[in-house]
């Protein structure tokens, strides 16, 4: 391995339409293949950034129905290679028969829990209801969207990765996680939250990406109120959350946000 990415520092060439091209020196985000095991059976690789894998591991099982909020913490241990990462985590007993039948061959680079399915039928599966409900108001949502660079170190460096927060009703943010996934960064905040022991507690999830269904569906299989995304959902995104009772704020800037849904009690009331 060089010097140069060892530091993780990479030098380029800046072009402008006028002007002299001159060296510049950039970091850039670790992405690897994480490969994950349930129960000694290879279930997906993911391409991931390298930290915070159990809470990965934790969301991503999560979302993918191997468990429930209500079951313990899984036994997860994580072994690096010279090729990546290979995370062997153990599931509760009785859980075999869902993971048998969810026991997929192909990698998966986005972690979008569909890649590799032999059945469309279980693409779309019927989600539960949100039993949550946010209190947060816009102007929470407008302080955290001017806060959550603050939370993107990784991000700051490399301008390589998404984020994703666990933000109080006023606005606060208590926990960020990132990832050169943007799915990937919401499992490994949903697996930090379950570690803690944490709840939504009348607040919200903020994403700094677009809404696509799989990312409404983490949401509402974690229980979340109300999702805050940077840019639009797409339709079928809309709609997954509106049958599930999950209030989505899209398209949300630091001069307008686009509400869509029940559920945000203290959203209801802005145009009051």
């Amino acid at each position: 391995m060089s010097a140069e990415q060892e530091d993780r520092s990479f030098i380029f060439r800046r072009i402008v339409p006028e002007g002299p091209i001159a060296p510049v020196t950039r970091e850039l985000a670790d992405e690897m293949p994480i490969a994950i095991e349930f129960n000694g059976i290879g279930y997906a690789v993911l391409m991931a950034t390298p930290a915070d894998i159990e809470e990965l591991v934790l969301g991503f099982a999560l979302a993918e129905r191997l468990i429930g909020r209500e079951d313990a913490l899984l036994d997860v241990d994580v072994h690096a290679t010279g090729q990546g990462i290979i995370v062997r985590a153990t599931l509760p007993e009785g859980r075999t028969e869902a993971l048998l039948s969810r026991v997929r061959h192909r990698a998966s680079e986005s972690s979008c829990g569909i890649c590799g399915l032999e059945n469309l039928d279980q693409a779309i599966r019927p989600l539960p209801s949100v039993t949550a409900s946010s209190m947060s108001d816009s102007q929470a949502v407008f302080r955290a969207l001017g806060d959550l660079k603050g939370h993107q170190p990784l991000n700051a460096r490399t301008g390589a990765a998404h984020a994703a927060a666990l933000v109080a009703a006023d606005g606060t943010i208590r926990l960020a996680r990132e990832d050169v996934g943007r799915h990937n960064a919401f499992d490994k905040l949903i697996g930090a939250m379950w570690q803690r022991g944490w709840a939504w507690d009348g607040g919200f999830a903020l994403l700094s990406s677009r809404c696509s269904y799989e990312l409404v569906e983490k949401a509402v299989l974690a229980d979340c109120p109300l999702l805050v995304t940077i840019s639009a959902p797409t339709r079928l995104a809309a709609e997954r959350a509106a049958g599930a009772g999950l209030a989505l704020v899209a398209l949300a800037r630091s001069d307008s946000i686009l509400l869509y849904g029940e559920g945000a009690l203290g959203l209801d009331k802005c145009g009051e």
